[in-house]
C-alpha cells in the first residue's frame, strides 16, 4: 500500500500546480493500512482540514485508479508516525465539501499585533513564477517550520512585486496552523513611531519587552525607511539579537538589498545581511498571464484569452499594474455594458501605461483638488476648514499608497509635520474600514489612479 501511495503522490504532482503540491500534498506520508483503508499522516490540523476541503477528491481518484474503486483513505495528524488526532474516513462520495477558499474564524477573537493582514494575501493566492520561486519556497518553508539554516528571510524588490503578499502569507499560515503564536505585522515606520511614543511616555521598557520577549514572528516591511534613524536602528539591532537567540521567525521586506540601504549602521546591516536574502524580479510574460487568469477567475468575470495575453504583453512593470489594468477593463465593460475585447483593452491600457511612471505627489494633489473643487494652494495652506482638511487627508493617504516617498517627505509636501501625515492616513484608512463617505471617495480616487484617469 505504501507503493500505491507513492505512485499516487507522483501522479498528483503532475496534475496540480507545483507550489500547491509542495504546500499540501508533499508533506503527507504513508502511516499504516487497515484493510482497504490507507492511513496517511499529515503534520498539523490546519493542513488536515485544508486537504479534506480541497484535495480529497484528487487523492481518491488517483488511489482508485491505482488500487481499485473500494479503496478509502484516512488523514491523521501525526508527528514521527505517532497518531495524535484522527478524522473520519473519507470516501469519494464525501467530497462535496466546504468552499475552496480558506477562512480563519479565529482571527476575529485573536488579538492581532500591529497591522491587520489582508484576507487575500495567502500562499494559495500567490502565483509562482521563475521571478519569485525561491522567495516563495523560502517563505513557505519558514512558515511551515521546515528545517532552514536561517530563521529569518529578507525579501527585496521594487514596488508591486509581491513582497507584502508573501510576508502576509507567512502570517496567515502561522496563525492558521499555530494560533497560539504571536505574530507582529508592522512597517519600519510603525516601529519607529511606537518607539518615539514610548520614549515620550516613559514606557520604553514596555516597548522593548514587547518586541524582545513577547513576539514569536516578526514581519517588518519597508526596512529602507530606517535610513538615517540611528537610535531606531540601534534598538532594532538589539531586538533582533534577542529574537535570533530565541530562534524566532523574522521576515523583512525592502525596496533595496541590506547592503544598498544608505545610512544604515553596520550593526543592523550585519543582522539584516545574516538573513536568507531573496530578490523578487519582474514576472515573465507567462507568469503575468497566469496572474491575470487567476485574478479574472477570482473576480468571476470571464476575460477572453487573447485579451489576457494583450494585457500581459503591455503591462510588464509589476503585479500592481496588472491588477489595475484588469480592474479598469472589467469596470469599464461593466459600467458601459461593453464586450471585453482587444479594442476595449487598448482604450484602458493607453492611459495606464502612459501614467504608470507619472503617479507622483503632485499628480495626486491635482487629482484630489479637481475632485474636491479646491486649489492646490488651499490644499497646502494652514487652513483647518473641514472642506480643506478632508481633501488634504485624502491626498496624503493616496501619496502614501501610490508613491515610495517616506512620511516625512509626504508631510513636508503638504507643509505638515510627520505626525499630521500619520493622522491623516489613519483617518482615511478608518473611513475605508467603516465604509463611510470618506472611504467611498478613497475607492473612487484609487480607481482613477490605477486606471490612469487623471483628468476627471
Amino acid at each position: 500500500m505504501e507503493n500505491v501511495w507513492l505512485q499516487a503522490k507522483s501522479a498528483i504532482k503532475n496534475t496540480i500546480p507545483f507550489n500547491s503540491y509542495k504546500m499540501w500534498i508533499d508533506p503527507l506520508s504513508y502511516l499504516d493500512k487497515n484493510g482497504d483503508e490507507l492511513i496517511l499522516a499529515c503534520p498539523n490540523l490546519f493542513l488536515q482540514k485544508r486537504i479534506q476541503s480541497s484535495y480529497a477528491s484528487t487523492i481518491l481518484k488517483e488511489l482508485e485508479r491505482l488500487a481499485g474503486s473500494n479503496i478509502r483513505f484516512k488523514l491523521v495528524v501525526s508527528e514521527n508516525k505517532t497518531t495524535q488526532k484522527e478524522e473520519p474516513s473519507l470516501s469519494l462520495k464525501a467530497k462535496e465539501s466546504v468552499p475552496r477558499q480558506m477562512t480563519f474564524p479565529f482571527l476575529e477573537n485573536k488579538l492581532l499585533y500591529g497591522r491587520m493582514l489582508r484576507n487575500d494575501y495567502t500562499f494559495d493566492n500567490f502565483v509562482v513564477g521563475k521571478n519569485c520561486d525561491f522567495a516563495y519556497s523560502a517563505a513557505l518553508s519558514l512558515a511551515s517550520s521546515k528545517k532552514m539554516h536561517q530563521s529569518s528571510l529578507f525579501l527585496f524588490a521594487n514596488t508591486g512585486m509581491g513582497k507584502s503578499h508573501l510576508a502576509q502569507a507567512v502570517g496567515h499560515y502561522i496563525l492558521s496552523a499555530r494560533p497560539s503564536e504571536r505574530v507582529y505585522y508592522i512597517t519600519a515606520e510603525d516601529f519607529t513611531n511606537e518607539m518615539v511614543s514610548s520614549l515620550k511616555t516613559s514606557s520604553i521598557d514596555k516597548f522593548k519587552n514587547k518586541y524582545r520577549t513577547q513576539c514569536d514572528v516578526l514581519l517588518m516591511e519597508d526596512v529602507q525607511f530606517l535610513t538615517g534613524k540611528e537610535k531606531i536602528q540601534q534598538e532594532l539591532a538589539m531586538t533582533l539579537d534577542y529574537l535570533f537567540e530565541a530562534n524566532k521567525k523574522i521576515i523583512f521586506s525592502s525596496c533595496q538589498a541590506p547592503a544598498d540601504i544608505p545610512k544604515m549602521n553596520e550593526q543592523l546591516k550585519s543582522r539584516l545581511s545574516s538573513s536568507l536574502i531573496s530578490k523578487i524580479s519582474k514576472p515573465s510574460f507567462r507568469t503575468r498571464t497566469r496572474i491575470l487568469e487567476k485574478k479574472a477567475k477570482e473576480k468571476g468575470y470571464p476575460v477572453p484569452g487573447d485579451v489576457i495575453e494583450y494585457l500581459a504583453s503591455e503591462l510588464s512593470d509589476n503585479v500592481r499594474q496588472l491588477d489595475g489594468g484588469l480592474n479598469g477593463l472589467i469596470s469599464k465593460a461593466s459600467l458601459l455594458n461593453l464586450t471585453i475585447d482587444i479594442p476595449l483593452a487598448e482604450s484602458v491600457i493607453e492611459n495606464l501605461v502612459r501614467s504608470s511612471a507619472s503617479i507622483t505627489i503632485e499628480t495626486i494633489k491635482k487629482l484630489v483638488c479637481k475632485n474636491y473643487n479646491v486649489s492646490v494652494k488651499e490644499l497646502v495652506s494652514a487652513s483647518r476648514k473641514q472642506s480643506i482638511v478632508r481633501p488634504r487627508q485624502m491626498a496624503m493617504y493616496l501619496s502614501r499608497k501610490y508613491t515610495d516617498q517616506p512620511l516625512n517627505v509626504i508631510g513636508k509636501s503638504f507643509n505638515r509635520y510627520h505626525a499630521t501625515a500619520i493622522h491623516s492616513i489613519t483617518a482615511v484608512e478608518r473611513g475605508i474600514k467603516l465604509k463611510n463617505d470618506l472611504g467611498k471617495q478613497a475607492a473612487i480616487l484609487e480607481n482613477k489612479l490605477e486606471a490612469g484617469d487623471f483628468e476627471r
